[in-house]
């Protein structure tokens, strides 16, 4: 039987339009800490509401993720990419207009989360690990998260012009707006897995595919480890911007530190992509967990300043989404395609339960303590625990019966 990877393919198209979707859906989700403030201003609203909102934001990404991989691995990317954006682009533009609190949560946490989990570039990369020669695979996962990284770059500062050119509500309406284009770039991305053609493995349900995941024991320490990752950047893309006008700097350091990170992960992810074909995957996302503690350690200790802002940034930018091509490659290695959407689905959903606990948390030590030092020094415990989490995953195939000794 043919599979997604024996028709004719132009691989510079499906690396530019895949690239392109990562760019258009991350970047505006990467300006929600710019709406913190105008939007818990307007309303009334205490600090801990908008980030409780964020907070569900993650979460039902979190959990729509392994939904949406499930759905690209059986019916193919191209459905779930055009119905995720759909979702996505209406949880915005309703945001925009959400006045109760209660509503809040629901438009720009549950019904945003759930559009970027059907429109994310997690779903791109798993369509280039299908689509793609082996050989291409480490460096398309850099370059689909730099992609990422790049949206996060550019929409930071139109984020921030929009909100001083328009204020909130139109601002939210124009992001909103600003990703209609996804399905039609999507299109390259056609297709759905068939068969697993890995010799020597027999092909798998969904089930079989989840229960041999979840009793690997690498697999659930890459899923544990993961978590950290989302508590870091949900905590610092929500918080930072805050953080910094809360120390007395003006709102454009804190725009200027999110587009920096993003543009330091561009370097972070390519190297990380070129590193995973030539490195063990697993000591990788060690040394960058390790390299967060330090980071983060020592931008709670320093004094905040613009040149303090700006180093941090960078130095967190370099080790930000770096950890998705290992992570991405590690899933691979263990299980091959068939259900690379749906494995690193559930990976992903312990990422974003983290994403929750870092931006929930952030809100409710500041609104209790008046400041963020708590999850300052918890995000510095988190990264040492997982740097060690990571040291003893086995990077190799798993052991799956040939078809012929089958009952």
């Amino acid at each position: 039987m043919p599979n997604a990877t024996a028709r004719p393919l132009n691989i510079p198209l499906v690396l530019f339009c895949g690239c392109l979707i990562a760019v258009m859906t991350f970047g505006p989700r990467a300006t929600m800490g710019f709406f913190l403030t105008p939007m818990t201003t307007a309303n009334g609203w205490s600090r801990e509401v908008f980030a409780l909102a964020i907070a569900l934001q993650n979460l039902a990404w979190g959990i729509g993720q392994p939904i949406a991989g499930m759905l690209a691995d059986r019916y193919g990317t191209w459905r779930v990419l055009a119905t995720g954006t759909l979702l996505y682009g209406l949880g915005l533009v309703l945001m925009a207009y959400t006045t109760d609190p209660v509503l809040l949560q629901f438009t720009g946490g549950v019904l945003v989360g759930l559009g970027i989990s059907g429109s994310a570039m997690f779903l791109v990369l798993a369509a280039f690990a299908r689509l793609l020669p082996e050989r291409l695979r480490p460096m398309s996962y850099g370059f689909g998260t730099a992609a990422g990284s790049l949206g996060q770059l550019l929409f930071a500062p139109i984020g921030i012009s929009l909100l001083d050119s328009y204020g909130y509500q139109i601002a939210l309406v124009i992001l909103g707006f600003s990703i209609c284009l996804v399905p039609l770039l999507a299109i390259p991305l056609k297709g759905k897995p068939e068969h697993a053609a890995v010799a020597g493995r027999r092909d798998q349900s969904i089930m079989e595919a989840l229960r041999e995941a979840f009793g690997h024991r690498s697999y659930r320490l890459l899923t544990a480890g993961f978590f950290v990752c989302g508590f870091h950047v949900a905590f610092v893309t929500t918080h930072l911007p805050p953080f910094v006008v809360d120390r007395g700097l003006d709102p454009v350091w804190g725009a200027l530190a999110i587009g920096l990170i993003g543009g330091f992960n561009i370097i972070g992810s390519l190297m990380a992509g070129w590193l995973s074909s030539r490195w063990p995957k697993r000591w990788i996302l060690s040394g960058i967990y390790f390299g967060r503690a330090l980071v983060y350690g020592g931008f709670a200790l320093a004094p905040t300043t613009p040149t303090t802002v700006l180093i941090f940034a960078a130095a967190a930018g370099f080790l930000w989404l770096s950890t998705v091509p290992p992570t991405q490659g590690l899933v691979v290695v263990m299980f091959g395609t068939r259900y690379v959407a749906t494995l690193f689905g559930f990976v992903f959903l312990s990422h974003q339960i983290g994403a929750f606990f870092g931006v929930w948390l952030g809100g409710k030590a500041f609104d209790m303590t008046g400041s963020y030092d708590l999850i300052w020094g918890l995000g510095v415990l988190l990264a040492l625990a997982a740097g060690i989490v990571h040291l003893p995953i086995v990077e190799k195939s798993v052991d799956r019966p040939l078809v012929a000794k089958d009952a």
